[in-house]
């Protein structure tokens, strides 16, 4: 079954069919996009595609393209290149397997920019020009909405990799990140737990953080906590004193911080500068993982908390077997992290999908999408085909003096994707 689509400049209205978001700056784009190819070919070789927009995927040879879009160059550089690496890593792997239905993985790889216009726009090259059979990337909440209407508006597949607000379901995303109750309702169980009653909300000033923080208020609201600050900064901002002051003034029990890109290497600084530590007022981050570690200085967040869904030290063959893959492909200095890990999934989840429809064409993978399952290095993840998440183990991290994350606490089992978060009463008033 194809999930509802939901989309909006807060990804908060939802509806029973399918919609388009009215982008003004993109309508232009997407109208071009949806008639600049001509007919898809099938896994076979042989005829047209069934889907409602024409595409000009090729699948009549030995080699199939697959399109990676990813921030090589802005502020999100520090956390989209590992992103990359990992979907080329997986992309080895694959093709030294056999490939996909027998045929070699082809990469167009574009660079985003940290610019949701740019992801928009080299989106549509990689469809309609590259004529690509899927395409995984993306990292901002404000790319994937940019990048949105381009998929639907020509039934092509997205792969989005990263956790981020949820609220949203589209047939033509797939979302192998977390969503809210998988990673922030976890985090906020957690601080609950350990007797937080106060907060203070820190976070980039785009879709993601705002609507993580209405989230966030309505669950504090539920379980009698305070929230005695929220502040915003825009992405790619380092002066954070400011901020920082008001953070300290405030005597939260812990921050919830949901910066972005290398925001979060000066706001962890001065945070250290004020004297601020995780003993004194812990934050939880949603958007650090071990490749901004090294970038932030160890000696400025160790202690610190954060919420994801796969680290580095997760303890299992799979796990075992990819750290060392990706280190001997990159170098042993270089950590793996959960968007990293989740964009690999990705690329063998599609393979999955494509495999079990017998076919690279798009309706045939989204009706095969329902129950594939991957063992990935975080876990099993199995794909849920109404919203196109899919389930995740969450997890609670520690950073370490080397470098590293350390479950702290684990839910144990995946927990199914609930996007609008259906099972919450607290938030019956947010979708």
């Amino acid at each position: 079954m194809r999930p509802r689509s939901s989309t909006g400049t807060t990804g908060t209205t939802r509806t029973a069919t399918i919609t388009r978001p009215v982008v003004a700056s993109l309508a232009v784009l997407a109208v071009a996009v949806l008639t600049a190819c001509g007919a898809k070919v099938d896994a076979a070789g042989g005829g047209a595609s069934s889907s409602a927009a024409a595409g000009c995927v090729d699948t009549s040879g030995d080699a199939v393209k697959v399109g990676f879009l990813n921030s090589l160059s802005g502020t999100m550089a520090i956390s989209e290149q590992t992103v990359h690496d990992s979907l080329q890593l997986a992309a080895d792997e694959i093709n030294a397997d056999g490939g996909v239905l027998g045929k070699q993985l082809e990469i167009v790889s574009e660079d985003g920019q940290s610019e949701p216009t740019v992801f928009a726009e080299k989106a549509s090259k990689l469809i309609t020009s590259d004529c690509v059979a899927a395409v995984f990337g993306g990292w901002t909440s404000a790319s994937r909405k940019a990048m949105l209407p381009v998929f639907e508006a020509n039934d092509s597949l997205l792969f989005y990799p990263v956790q981020y607000e949820g609220l949203e379901s589209s047939e033509n995303i797939f979302y192998t990140g977390a969503t809210t109750n998988q990673q922030i309702v976890p985090a906020l169980d957690y601080l609950a737990e350990q007797g937080a009653k106060s907060l203070f909300l820190v976070g980039s000033d785009y879709v993601f953080p705002r609507t993580a923080n209405k989230i966030i208020n309505a669950y504090a609201a539920a379980h009698d906590i305070e929230i005695v600050g929220e502040e915003y900064a825009p992405l790619g901002h380092t002066d954070f004193s400011t901020i920082v002051n008001k953070v300290k003034a405030a005597d939260a029990d812990a921050v919830f911080n949901t910066l972005n890109g290398d925001s979060n290497v000066a706001f962890f600084k001065e945070y250290n500068n004020a004297g601020l530590s995780a003993d004194d007022m812990p934050v939880v981050s949603v958007s650090i993982a071990e490749e901004e570690v090294g970038g932030i200085g160890v000696d400025n967040i160790e202690g610190q908390l954060t919420a994801w869904n796969y680290y580095q030290t997760v303890d299992s063959p799979e796990n075992d077997a990819f750290v060392k893959a990706f280190k001997a492909e990159y170098g042993e200095d270089r950590p793996t992290s959960d968007p990293m890990e989740a964009a690999y999934t990705s690329l063998y989840l599609w393979r999955a999908m494509v495999e079990k429809a017998e076919s690279f064409d798009v309706a045939d993978v989204q009706e095969a999408a329902d129950g594939v399952t991957f063992d990935a290095p975080e876990g099993t993840v199995v794909v849920d085909g109404d919203n196109h998440h899919v389930a995740k183990t969450a997890l609670i991290g520690r950073i370490g003096d080397d470098g590293l994350i350390h479950t702290e606490w684990s839910s144990q089992e995946p927990i199914e994707p609930d996007p609008f978060l259906e099972g919450y009463d607290w938030a019956e008033d947010l979708s």
